[in-house]
């Protein structure tokens, strides 16, 4: 839990920008939610551009991070769970609490408002707490994908993977296809953290676990059948205070170049660091 408390006065004190790339390890799958027509063309699609590159959403990168620092903080109970949605086979139950300190909902945000828990009673929030995290959508670094790549891919950015149900009585097949983004691609991430008060500077560790947990786990659709495992590299985090926006002051570059994760965690947690954020 964080020291936040019910009357802890929120404005802005500045921005904290985390930049680096997102490198896939195994093939990436970000579904478009739509077959392709095309003749030969994969059952499932990743989400494309409007010039049909392939990209993660953002949103996909801050829901993924969420759920893993709920099911670390022990928060997935059915007690500590609300529905967003109770659509028949498309129900969506996530962590929400009214505690001002709760980490989760000071990094992701949280609404007023009547919420049905999965069991108890239902949880009636007096007030919203602004999102302190932004997740922006990652774009494909297009020289990512090699010429010895583009020569063994199905499409001229993606591959197709074959896979097969078998079904357990008649021992009869039913093949689908699951388009990919290669091994080897990489993808430009940015995330913002609002620092909106002096107990916020406590907010940044949790978000890098987050991040860690990722690596060891899997982005998108297919992660248990070995899609989605992913790395994150070459971290630059920038401070850029109130006066940065006000008038004009030069942003600091607190970390240049951490090599991965570890190294970005390690960076974040030395002495002093928090006292930057100011």
């Amino acid at each position: 839990m964080s020291s936040h408390t019910a009357t802890t006065k929120l404005g802005l004190i500045g921005k904290l920008l985390l930049d680096g790339e997102m490198i896939c390890e195994t093939g990436l799958h970000i579904g478009a939610g739509k077959g392709s027509l095309d003749l030969g063309g994969a059952d499932n699609p990743v989400v494309k551009d409007a010039f049909g590159r392939p990209y993660v959403p953002g949103s996909s990168l801050r829901g993924r991070i969420r759920s893993l620092l709920e099911q670390s903080n022990g928060m997935v109970s059915p007690s500590d769970l609300i529905y967003l949605s109770r659509r028949r086979g498309q129900e969506v139950r996530i962590h929400q609490s009214d505690e001002p300190g709760d980490e989760i909902g000071l990094l992701f945000g949280r609404n007023p408002g009547r919420m049905d828990r999965v069991s108890g009673d239902a949880l009636e929030p007096a007030s919203a707490t602004p999102a302190r995290l932004t997740a922006y959508d990652a774009p494909l670094d297009l020289d990512s994908i090699t010429p010895q790549m583009r020569e063994n891919l199905d499409d001229e950015l993606t591959e197709v993977k074959s896979e097969n149900a078998i079904d357990r009585i008649t021992a009869q097949s039913n093949a689908r296809t699951l388009e990919r983004v290669p091994a080897g691609a990489k993808f430009r991430v940015r995330f913002v953290l609002d620092i909106l008060c002096s107990e916020d500077r406590d907010l940044v560790a949790p978000f890098v676990q987050g991040l860690r947990l990722l690596e060891d786990d899997a982005l998108g659709g297919g992660g248990s059948r070995g899609s989605g495992r992913v790395r994150f590299a070459g971290w630059k985090v920038t401070w850029r205070n109130k006066a940065y926006y006000v008038s004009g002051d030069a942003e600091q570059v607190l970390v240049d170049s951490a090599p991965g994760t570890a190294e970005l965690q390690a960076a974040l947690r030395e002495e002093g660091f928090a006292g930057k954020l100011s």
